[in-house]
């Protein structure tokens, strides 16, 4: 890959929340990986680099959508809708997270079957980019009669997630904590649905459900779409050490309610970003950096701590070479501004306002995979190449 260096950039986000904002005006990147960040002038520059000037916009690493129902290629059937990765890589995301390929048409419920759709889904989106994104698929769907032979094989075959606990036969704690504990052990990162009812066939689950399974996520502690009370909340809050998902499809209220109980515990670090769909929702191109905007302009989350949760908080749960700007990592980067006609000046005053910021190019690897979102607003200025 060719060397690529973006320079006068005004605000570069590094995606750690314990310090969001690094000094600097430029990124290098070599191979496809973050070589150095810092002072343009400082750089040595190979005369073959592709030089890219962002006028003094914003540069944050690619986010990471924590909870998407992908099922096979860039198709919802949910919503019978082509391209919808693609659109949400418009959105600034770089890395989708499957929580199960529950919407497959005829999904098979047993363990044989459950195991070959994990095994499939992660193989095939391991050979397939929408959009240039990354999708790490096949997250294993729990159903009773799995053994912990059947997850040694799956973890040899490269499933690494197990997808929303209740969404399957598995329900309970008693059902699901002994397969809980064979995934923990080889690898796999659990999550667990929270909250009212998603679709028929799933199941409510409460606050001490969560806490006698003890996965990695409670996901959308702000509902899927249905939250739970939120005293529950704040048990999950303040009595684990969850990571605790925050959604675009679900209870707005609870999101902010949620959010604050984070503050007082010091608890921003846990929060990752995810949008839930394809769901009854629909397709949200933008929900990432909705619920961004949500949380920065409704609470004392700061514009660039918002960013964080939707990039280094996911990266490192997953254990991901991405989601932050720094020497090594993989070079997914957004370059964002402020929207025509914003009140803010740049892209996180113009969150913090309240406005979807502009995105003027998407970078995966150091390679433009996209040059002007066709779904944000546009920017007030523009990158050069």
């Amino acid at each position: 890959m060719a060397s690529v260096v973006l320079k006068n950039i005004q605000t570069i986000v590094s995606g750690n929340i314990q310090n969001p904002i690094i000094e600097g005006d430029a990124i290098q990147v070599e191979d496809g990986l973050i070589k150095a960040v810092g002072r343009f002038e400082d750089m040595k520059i190979d005369p073959d680099c592709q030089v890219i000037d962002c006028d003094q916009m914003t540069v944050t690493p690619g986010l990471i959508d924590s909870h998407c129902h992908v099922v096979l290629g860039d198709y919802a059937p949910r919503q019978q809708q082509i391209g919808f990765l693609d659109s949400e890589v418009h959105g600034g995301v770089t890395t989708f997270i499957s929580a199960g390929e529950v919407h497959l048409a005829g999904r098979p419920k047993d363990p044989a079957g459950t195991k070959a759709l994990a095994i499939l889904a992660a193989k095939a989106f391991n050979n397939y980019r929408p959009g240039g994104a990354k999708v790490i698929g096949g997250a294993l769907i729990l159903e009773k009669g799995l053994t912990r032979e059947d997850f040694e094989e799956m973890a040899r075959e490269g499933v690494r997630v197990v997808g929303e606990i209740g969404l399957g036969s598995v329900k309970e704690p008693a059902d699901a904590a002994p397969m809980v504990k064979w995934a923990k052990e080889l690898g796999m990162t659990v999550m667990m649905h929270t909250g009212g009812t998603s679709i028929p066939g799933s199941s409510t689950v409460t606050a001490e459900q969560v806490i006698q399974t003890d996965p990695h996520i409670a996901s959308h502690i702000n509902g899927g779409p249905t939250a739970v009370a939120l005293h529950e909340v704040k048990r999950l809050v303040n009595e684990t050490e969850l990571a605790l998902e925050i959604v675009h499809c679900g209870n707005p209220k609870v999101a902010v309610d949620a959010i604050n109980l984070c503050i007082e515990a010091g608890a921003l670090g846990r929060v990752i970003i995810g949008n839930d769909a394809p769901s009854g929702t629909g397709v949200i191109p933008l929900g990432i950096l909705r619920v961004i905007n949500h949380l920065a302009s409704l609470t004392a989350v700061k514009p660039e701590e918002a960013i964080c949760m939707a990039t280094g908080n996911t990266a490192n749960l997953y254990k991901l070479n991405r989601g932050m700007i720094s020497e090594g990592m993989e070079a997914d980067l957004v370059i964002m501004d402020a929207p025509m006609g914003s009140v803010g000046d740049d892209a996180l005053s113009a969150i913090e306002a309240g406005d979807v910021p502009g995105i003027a190019m998407v970078l995966v690897d150091g390679q433009v995979v996209v040059g002007k979102s066709r779904n944000t607003p546009p920017t007030k200025r523009n990158p050069k190449i």
